[in-house]
């Protein structure tokens, strides 16, 4: 059925419009009137730029009389002819012998890159193909402008985007969740960080009862000004979102404050999210191992699997008291299960060869997602969603901060939590390192190992005395100050005497430090690395000969974090760090 014989392109489901290119290998919305039409070369819309011609052709013929040739409907501009030759004569044919030859776009790659960041985790549908839609999906996004973030993501380092789902009451159907009248709060939040090659990403749950210190604030204003909010000493962690007009780019200056890592972006939604998401992609599978029934939260489930969405959705991942011991925590292990579900649903063939989902998900997420205006638009978003997407569900390992019961706080009435930095402190260390999680397989970490073995061994050999290393000291990313607290602890500490402090480093925002030093300074670069505690890669050496007296160059990045401290991350997560992968169904319990 035509648009005419529905009554108007306002009747028409867009979803209904996606028909497979066969010249591109990917779905393109279709906007002319037959639903038998090709649709034209280049996979632009009929309503696109060179669409129009094609428009103004029919009404020319309309208003003639003319017949309007039509490319038949079972045989496109690229198949060959019933009777198997190449094609028409001449050379023609020749050309479309050698197209044919081109192939098709694998299912997984070409339905619209359709995956992104679900709920937070994979939020975005990815590409979004038509450019006919640019617009529609482009006006469903929400931005805030904040300050306190990286200034945006670079393809060629790790990428840390912050999750925050918040308790806001919005809409119908949400009167039994969340404070009434409130801002909202940081009610789940999830560290995102994607490591720098795209072969990992670890997933860290901050509990929002997490007692911590909240910053200082900057918070941007309506008419452009900026207004301070004061922070406070010991404050919950979910009050950095909405308490005191407290922005997201509050609660990501706080996720800095707490992990020592820069946060790139951040993308908010509210319960409502859950709901449409979910209902977007027909439903996500979870198990629980046995019956439940909770009143608050109205979830009533039989023991085994289940398909849910929409409200039995957002009632899985609220309940508080249905699995584990009630709390908080238990929850949080209960909604990174669905996380796990619901990325495997979206990478599943099912979501990305179906082209009425897809544009479901696309609308759905672009409507729920406030972010900040580094990712304010379609095209943004869609570079981010394209680098997100590299990661295989495998490689992604959902963690939860190791925290301890408060101490401050009486013995059977325990509220809050605190941070155990006895295993946060490697935890963290690990993602500013950029270290996996992830068990890595025998084969993988073999040529990890061979790859590693030449950059390792820039660190064996002999090393100068400490008084004869000569460095200049750089800030290239490190806290204020950073370049004269390190020159201090190594003149004064270790007796390097020849060390300077260089300043700021003409290149700002150096995401890992490193270490240059010409061939005959290796001795020198050996004992620096040794009394900073250096991995080897942050050995640069130049390739060339350094003159007499020349210093060597140390630039001090975002991993740096104190002097003493060392650089290196550990290579294995602390026992006990609770933890689960994307791409394993587990059981409530």
């Amino acid at each position: 059925m035509d648009a005419h014989s529905r009554g108007g392109a306002d009747e028409i489901d867009p979803a209904d419009q996606w028909v497979l290119n066969p010249h591109t290998g990917h779905y393109e919305l279709r906007l002319d009137n037959s639903a038998g039409s090709p649709t034209p070369r280049g996979g632009r819309p009929q309503g696109g730029p060179r669409g129009r011609g094609r428009e103004v052709r029919e009404q020319r013929s309309r208003e003639t009389g003319s017949p309007r040739r039509e490319v038949p409907p079972q045989r496109s501009r690229r198949q060959s002819p019933p009777d198997g030759r190449p094609g028409g004569n001449g050379s023609g044919g020749a050309q479309q012998a050698g197209r044919r030859k081109r192939k098709q776009a694998k299912p997984r790659k070409r339905a619209l890159k359709a995956t992104g960041i679900v709920l937070g985790v994979v939020l975005v549908a990815g590409s979004v193909g038509a450019w006919a839609l640019y617009e529609h999906f482009n006006g469903n996004l929400k931005s805030v402008d904040v300050s306190g973030g990286s200034g945006g993501f670079k393809k060629d380092q790790a990428v840390n985007i912050l999750v925050i789902g918040t308790d806001k009451r919005v809409g119908e159907g949400n009167e039994g969740y969340g404070d009434k009248d409130s801002p909202g709060h940081a009610d789940t939040t999830i560290l995102f960080h994607v490591s720098k090659d795209r072969t990992n990403a670890t997933a860290l749950s901050i509990p929002r009862d997490l007692k911590m210190p909240i910053p200082d604030c900057p918070t941007k204003q309506e008419d452009g000004s900026e207004k301070i909010v004061p922070g406070s000493a010991k404050d919950r962690f979910n009050t950095s979102l909405g308490q005191s007009g407290r922005d997201p780019g509050c609660t990501m200056r706080t996720v800095k404050q707490l992990t020592g890592l820069t946060v790139d972006h951040f993308m908010m939604v509210d319960f409502n999210a859950v709901k449409t998401l979910t209902s977007a992609v027909g439903g996500v599978d979870v198990c629980v191992a046995r019956d439940i029934n909770d009143k608050d939260s109205k979830l009533k489930l039989t023991k085994g699997t289940h398909t849910l969405e929409g409200e039995q959705a957002l009632a899985f991942v609220r309940t508080r008291h249905s699995f584990g011991s009630g709390s908080d925590l238990s929850r949080i292990e209960t909604q990174q299960q669905f996380l796990g579900a619901m990325i495997r649903k979206m990478k599943s063939s099912e979501t990305l060869t179906n082209p009425g989902k897809l544009y479901s998900l696309a609308d759905a997420a672009t409507k729920a997602l406030t972010v900040d205006s580094g990712i304010g638009s379609i095209g943004k978003l869609q570079s981010l969603a394209e680098e997100l997407s590299k990661v295989d569900p495998k490689n992604i390992t959902f963690a939860t901060l190791p925290v301890l019961d408060n101490p401050d706080e009486p013995v059977g009435r325990k509220a809050t939590v605190v941070v155990n930095n006895e295993k946060a402190d490697p935890l963290f260390a690990m993602m500013r390192a950029d270290t996996s999680l992830t068990e890595v397989k025998k084969k993988e970490k073999e040529q990890k190992a061979q790859a590693n073995a030449k950059q390792d061994a820039l660190l064996k050999g002999t090393k100068a005395a400490a008084e004869d290393v000569r460095v200049n000291v750089f800030n290239g990313g490190g806290p204020s100050g950073a370049a004269q607290e390190t020159l201090s602890w190594l003149q004064l500490t270790k007796g390097a005497k020849l060390a300077t402090n260089g300043g700021n480093s003409p290149k700002p925002d150096i995401p890992k430090t490193t270490l240059e030093y010409g061939e005959n300074q290796a001795d020198q670069a050996r004992a620096l690395a040794a009394m900073m505690g250096l991995p080897s890669s942050a050995m640069k050496p130049t390739g060339q000969q350094a003159a007499e007296r020349e210093p060597m160059v140390l630039t001090l990045g975002k991993d740096f974090t104190a002097a003493g401290q060392p650089l290196g991350g550990p290579v294995k997560a602390p026992e006990g760090i609770q933890r689960a992968n994307a791409d394993k169904s587990v059981c409530a319990k």
